[in-house]
């Protein structure tokens, strides 16, 4: 491909991003969470396919940070409330 006279090889460019990652996939319990979502997860020991709501999955995160103040599980739960707030909820 060229742009502005310069030629790009397209499959170079998207070579390093990891766009699975950032993809939202339904999961065998039914929520839909990205790869990346679930590493954080890991990292502190919740296991997701316990929850079957969204509400379940965000109040453990919540719990967990009333005792610890993690601020990558506390985007996660602010992530995970706008997911279900757009996904969920009547408007």
């Amino acid at each position: 491909m060229i742009i502005n006279g310069k030629e790009y090889n397209v499959d170079n460019l998207v070579e390093n991003i990891n766009i699975d990652s950032n993809i939202p996939l339904k999961r065998k319990n039914g929520l839909v969470l990205r790869n990346s979502q679930l590493e954080i997860l890991k990292r502190y020991h919740i296991d997701y396919e316990q929850f079957n709501t969204l509400n379940a999955l965000i109040n453990e995160i919540e719990e967990i940070l009333i005792d610890e103040d993690q601020e990558e599980l506390e985007i996660l739960s602010m992530e995970l409330q706008e997911m279900n707030y757009y996904n969920y909820t009547n408007k």
